[in-house]
């Protein structure tokens, strides 16, 4: 199969480079920003006459979107760009899959939950409340894809981080490395997701085809539960820094533009049935993660 693969410069698209290296289908990926060291075509996913003239140059039968507008905070005061980015580009690549019978492989977010005071894990069929501008827009983004009428595999994860770009990781070890003290959130839980495993996961059901006659929702986050202060308690644990002290919080002491879901643990036995695939712990991946970036890892 030729894949094409959009927001490629991302975290989850980067690892998709890494995880795709050996792969016998052709991945061809794109984004509208440059990486140094990478090879990146140009593509406006906004465009839906460019999506379409890509697809048809280069043959494409299956694409992976790993771009989106992913500021929460920003995402309040950018809603209209927020859309654009959310929900109807990924309408421009169902509608250009739906041209060639291709596939379409979205990835969205557990923050289509969040209103509802859940403290049992989230399942697919489950309605989305969402809490933010964020959410609601990737929720908008699941409803076009699904009324293009395209072939599709829709992956809501949670908490994604990686070697790559910015995230909560990255964050962490810089601020526990800087500071005598560092307050962090107890009250909202979920479940991080290391983006190479999500990354596995898509490129093995692509291979392997087991994408046929299953068109749908799945949730996708490594097992287990924890709250952003235990998570990361957990970073510095396994990287032995015990300089700063980390104290939990609540998320009432940093006031924010949206409100972010409490409890947004992701069920995942859908996604372990269909494709017969074990999820890893998040401290198992975490610990690979942290290895991988050059960290210390004691233990």
């Amino acid at each position: 199969m030729n894949i094409l693969v959009t927001g490629a410069n991302g975290q989850l698209g980067n690892e998709i480079r890494l995880a795709s290296q050996h792969s016998d289908d052709s991945y061809i990926f794109t984004d509208v920003n440059e990486a140094e060291g990478v090879e990146t075509l140009f593509l406006d996913i906004t465009d839906l006459e460019a999506v379409r003239a890509m697809v048809r140059k280069y043959g494409i039968t299956a694409i992976v979107n790993c771009a989106a507008f992913t500021n929460v905070d920003a995402a309040e005061t950018n809603e209209a760009l927020a859309e654009k980015l959310n929900a109807v580009a990924p309408e421009n690549l169902a509608r250009a899959m739906k041209d060639v019978d291709g596939l379409l492989v979205h990835v969205s977010t557990d923050y289509v939950f969040g209103a509802d005071p859940y403290n049992v894990p989230c399942r697919e069929e489950q309605q989305g409340t969402p809490t933010g501008v964020y959410g609601l827009t990737k929720l908008h983004g699941e409803e076009r894809i699904m009324a293009a009428g395209c072939k599709f595999l829709i992956f809501r994860t949670a908490w994604l981080y990686s070697e790559f770009g910015r995230n909560f990781v990255k964050t962490m070890l810089g601020l526990m490395r800087s500071r005598d003290e560092l307050k962090v959130v107890f009250d909202q839980c979920g479940t991080p997701t290391y983006a190479y495993d999500l990354a596995t996961a898509i490129v093995g059901i692509l291979a392997k085809r087991q994408f046929e006659g299953h068109t749908g929702v799945y949730h996708y986050s490594n097992e287990g539960v924890t709250s952003w202060y235990d998570f990361t308690k957990m970073i510095a644990g396994i990287v032995g820094e015990d300089s700063c002290k980390i104290r939990p919080c609540h998320s009432s002491e940093y006031p924010s533009p949206v409100v972010r879901p409490a409890y947004s643990v992701l069920d995942k036995t859908k996604f372990k049935a269909t494709f017969g695939m074990e999820v890893p712990y998040w401290v198992d991946s975490l610990r690979a993660c942290l290895k991988n970036m050059g960290e210390p890892v004691c233990r």
